[in-house]
């Protein structure tokens, strides 16, 4: 097994609509980004490629170049997901803290939770995602944005030993 910690955070933008978890957030401010600002997307990208040692965010989809401008983040999240598929690994689970002031995230924690379990193919029962305020301390408490923590837990797919009944092959975890 092994971990990977995540972390992202963007500035409000007045003018764009706010996606997390690849939920579209009404009345509020988006966030400023190449992508959509996607910040819980971008955290669980860096947890899940840092558990597998293949870089980051922006190493893999550069905020430079043009492919990435606008880009819905549950696809580059989708695209990581691939990538650790392709390296023989499988997600187990994510925990996922966003700090805000405002909006508050608790009445978008389940549509979040379905969202990316959905997304991860781990289903909402492996997805934690929780508000937490800054107590009105610094930019995040000033209401200037937002940030995001994500932890990820991902194990290695294992070949089947040659169980009876293994499927002929099959991968089993």
């Amino acid at each position: 097994m092994r971990v990977g910690i995540g972390y992202d955070s963007h500035r409000f933008e007045q003018g764009r609509r706010l996606v997390l978890g690849g939920v579209t957030i009404p009345d509020h401010p988006g966030l400023a980004g190449h992508s959509d600002g996607d910040a819980v997307a971008h955290a669980l990208i860096d947890a899940l490629l840092g558990a597998v040692g293949a870089g980051d965010v922006g190493s893999h989809f550069p905020p430079g170049d043009e492919r990435w401008k606008n880009a819905d983040s549950m696809d580059l999240l989708r695209r990581a997901v691939g990538l650790l598929e392709g390296r023989n690994y499988q997600i187990v689970n994510v925990d996922v803290t966003v700090i805000c002031e405002t909006p508050k995230i608790g009445p978008h924690v389940a549509a979040m939770r379905q969202r990316l379990g959905d997304l991860l193919s781990i289903g909402p029962d492996f997805v934690s995602v929780k508000g937490k305020t800054n107590e009105g301390m610094g930019w995040i408490g000033a209401k200037e944005g937002l940030a995001v923590h994500a932890v990820a837990l991902v194990d290695a797919i294992r070949e089947p030993t040659g169980v009876s009944g293994s499927g002929g092959g099959a991968l089993a975890p």
